[in-house]
């Protein structure tokens, strides 16, 4: 189990080649050297299916987690990019909350504590008045469930103006005041759409329950190699210290599956981003290794 002393240090999923099985990707997380892995439930139907996933392929993954002693406390649900709980189609957002309760409960039987969420009301719609009450509807009866299960649902801070700073995030924070409804700030997505990253995390650091590591560009989010964007790494880790954050950092970042790769490749790809992240860290005064 990781040092309690010190910030855990994850790695997500997607960092990881879609060709490595569970347990190849639980050790190659745990030979690069972090903490946990975040898993990913996407909108592609192969992520979506894991929500049916049964006992006893839970309970596999649950011993590749006691082999290695690594834990997967995180889950990014993202598959309501495809299926909004804003969306003006009735079938979309039955969808929306089938996918909702699903994860929730694997969330339960995996001992995830807390599942991100993809912050858009709708994302292949157009959005107006109606997608985003519609989406506030949704995240109070989400709400209502996780609360039950002692999950926590955490609102990412997205890629789009949405909800794109912690300031955006607030107002449905104020709508569903609840300990099971917080926030999941992202360095780089606050980079692009906030000039004061600072002022936002003091606003947010209360409602915060874990924060993404991730390089951008202007008008990039995705793939930005770290040491290639305008991510102020530091400032920002020197920021959370002083606020005496204490919690999970997830590095996000994603594999090339264009072409193969093998474990001692996979592993050094993401023991470099660590390297990367952790020196940061240091220069802000912060503890990042035992």
């Amino acid at each position: 189990m990781y040092d309690i002393k010190r910030n855990p240090l994850g790695i997500y999923e997607k960092a990881l080649p879609d060709s490595f099985s569970w347990k190849e990707k639980i050790q190659a997380a745990k030979a690069a050297g972090y903490d946990y892995i975040e898993i990913s439930i996407d909108e592609s139907e192969e992520r979506l299916s894991r929500l049916d996933w049964t006992d006893s392929q839970i309970e596999e993954i649950r011993e590749y987690m006691r082999q290695e002693d690594i834990v997967i406390p995180t889950m990014c649900l993202s598959g309501h990019r495809k299926y909004p709980f804003g969306s003006k189609n009735m079938e979309t957002r039955k969808k929306a909350f089938e996918i909702m309760e699903k994860a929730i409960l694997l969330a339960q039987k995996l001992g995830i504590r807390c599942i991100q969420l993809a912050t858009y009301d709708v994302y292949y719609e157009e959005s107006d008045e109606q997608t985003e009450r519609l989406f506030l509807e949704g995240m109070k009866k989400s709400v209502e469930m996780a609360s039950r299960a002692g999950v926590i649902l955490a609102m990412e801070i997205m890629d789009t103006k949405f909800v794109g700073t912690i300031l955006r995030a607030m107002h449905y924070l104020r709508e569903i005041p609840s300990p099971y409804f917080k926030i999941y700030p992202d360095m780089g997505n606050l980079t692009q759409f906030s000039s004061d990253v600072g002022s936002e995390l003091e606003l947010g650091i209360a409602e915060t329950v874990a924060i993404h590591v991730k390089e951008t560009k202007p008008g990039v989010f995705k793939n930005v190699p770290f040491g290639e964007g305008t991510v102020p790494f530091t400032e920002i880790f020197r920021k959370l210290k002083e606020l005496n954050y204490t919690g999970m950092f997830l590095i996000e970042m994603w594999a090339d599956n264009t072409k193969g790769q093998s474990m001692e490749e996979a592993v050094e790809t993401i023991r470099k981003a660590r390297d990367f992240v952790e020196d940061k860290m240091r220069r802000a005064g912060m503890n990042p290794a035992a």
